[in-house]
C-alpha cells in the first residue's frame, strides 16, 4: 500500500500508479483530493492519459462529480470577467486577470479542473478610483467595513477591500500592484501591465505575459504565504512550468524576468519545490542560474523543512507533529515580508483579539 501521507501527491507525480491502488486508497485519495481542491484536476489528469477507465466505479462517480463542479465553475468565472468587462469597458482602462481567471480565459490547461473562491484583477493605481466607482454602479460592494480594515487595505496593501456582488454574491478583489507597498520586495506593477497581453474578444481584459503569470504565482505562494491552498498552487506552478516550458528559450526570459523585477527569491522557491514535490523538469541552467535568489546560510535547510511540510496535502492524514507549526511560522514570516515590524507587531495583535472576540 502506498504510504498516506504521500498518497495524493505521488498520483500527482505518477498518474499511472493508480493502477496499485485498493479500494481503501482510492477513499483516502479522493478525500485528501477534495481537502486540496485538487479533485477534479485528478479527474481531468487521468483521464488525458486514458487512465479513467481504472478507476473503480466508486471513486470515479466522485471524480466526475468533481469536474462537473470545475466546469460549472469555469463557466462562472467566464461569465463574472464578462462582467467586469462590461462594468469597465469604457473607463479606457487596461484590467489585467490574474490566477484563476487568467488560466480560464487565456485557454490554459492550468485552468482545467480547478476551483475558484474569487476573481482577481490588476489596474493601474491612478485609475484605482474610477474602477471602484464603475464596479460598485454594477453591484460589487465593500465587504470589509471596519475603520480600521478600510485603512489597512487602502494604505498598506497592494488592493482594495475584497467586493462582493450583491446578487450573484462572487467575490472581486482589485489589485494596484501584486505585493503591498510596504513589503521588502517591490516589482514594479507598471512593468506587468506594460507589457500584458490582450485576450481575443475580451476588449479590456489582458493577461499577464507567460513568464510574469509564472513570477506572480510564485510571488503569491512564497510570498504572501497563503498556504490554505498551497498545494494547489504549487500545482498551478507545475502546470505553468510544464506548458510554457515546452519552448526551451522560456527559462532564460523567465530567470531574467525575475532579476528585472526583483523577484528571484520567490522563483527559486517555485523551482525548487515543484521540483522536489511534483518532480517538474527544470533544465539545468535554469536551476543553476536561478540559485541568485538563493537564501545563505542555514536558510534552505529551514525553508525545506517548513516548506515541505506546509505544502503537503490539507487533510489530517498528511499532517506530521511539525506541519501546524511549519505553517503557523510560513505565516508569520509572510506578515513580516509584508510590513515592517512597528506595523506588524500591532495589526497581528489587533487581528488576535478580533477573532478571540468573534469566537466569544
Amino acid at each position: 500500500m502506498i504510504q498516506t501521507r504521500n498518497l495524493l501527491v505521488n498520483v500527482l507525480r505518477t498518474p499511472e500508479s493508480i493502477t496499485s491502488l485498493r479500494l481503501v486508497d482510492w477513499d483516502l485519495l479522493v478525500r485528501q483530493a477534495r481537502w486540496a481542491d485538487l479533485l477534479a484536476r485528478i479527474c481531468f489528469v487521468l483521464e488525458e492519459q486514458g487512465l479513467l477507465g481504472e478507476v473503480p466505479s466508486k471513486a470515479r462517480r466522485h471524480l466526475k462529480s468533481e469536474r462537473a463542479v470545475a466546469e460549472a465553475h469555469e463557466r462562472s468565472v467566464r461569465w463574472e470577467a464578462y462582467q467586469i468587462r462590461q462594468a469597465l469597458e469604457d473607463l479606457n482602462v487596461p484590467v489585467i486577470l490574474l490566477k484563476g481567471g487568467a488560466y480560464v480565459l487565456s485557454g490554459l490547461p492550468t485552468g482545467r479542473g480547478r476551483l475558484f473562491h474569487d476573481m482577481d484583477i490588476l489596474v493601474p493605481k491612478a485609475r484605482l478610483d474610477a474602477v471602484e466607482k464603475a464596479l460598485g454602479l454594477r453591484g460589487w460592494v465593500l465587504t470589509h467595513l471596519d475603520a480600521y480594515d478600510q485603512r489597512y487595505y487602502r494604505q498598506w496593501m497592494h488592493e482594495l477591500p475584497p467586493l462582493r456582488h450583491i446578487k450573484r454574491r462572487s467575490v472581486l478583489d482589485v489589485h494596484h500592484a501584486i505585493l503591498p507597498e510596504t513589503s521588502r520586495l517591490s516589482p514594479d506593477p507598471h512593468k506587468l501591465i506594460m507589457a500584458s497581453l490582450a485576450v481575443d474578444g475580451q476588449g479590456c481584459l489582458r493577461v499577464l505575459t507567460p513568464t510574469d503569470m509564472v513570477l506572480h504565482s510564485a510571488t503569491h505562494l512564497f510570498h504572501d504565504g497563503e498556504l490554505e491552498h498551497g498545494l494547489r498552487d504549487l500545482v498551478d506552478i507545475d502546470s505553468l512550468l510544464r506548458h510554457f516550458g515546452r519552448d526551451e528559450a522560456f527559462w532564460g526570459q523567465l530567470v531574467e524576468r525575475s532579476r528585472e523585477l526583483g523577484l528571484t527569491r520567490p522563483l527559486y522557491y517555485a523551482l525548487r519545490y515543484t521540483h522536489a514535490i511534483l518532480g517538474t523538469a527544470v533544465p539545468e541552467p535554469a536551476r543553476q542560474d536561478i540559485r541568485i535568489g538563493r537564501p545563505g546560510g542555514l536558510a534552505p535547510v529551514l525553508m525545506d523543512a517548513l516548506f515541505i511540510r506546509a505544502l503537503a496535502p490539507a487533510h489530517p492524514s498528511c499532517d506530521t507533529p511539525f506541519t501546524g507549526f511549519a505553517r503557523w511560522l510560513l505565516y508569520v514570516r509572510s506578515h513580516s515580508l509584508r510590513m515592517p515590524m512597528y506595523l506588524l507587531i500591532p495589526h497581528l495583535i489587533r487581528k488576535a483579539i478580533k477573532r478571540r472576540k468573534e469566537k466569544a
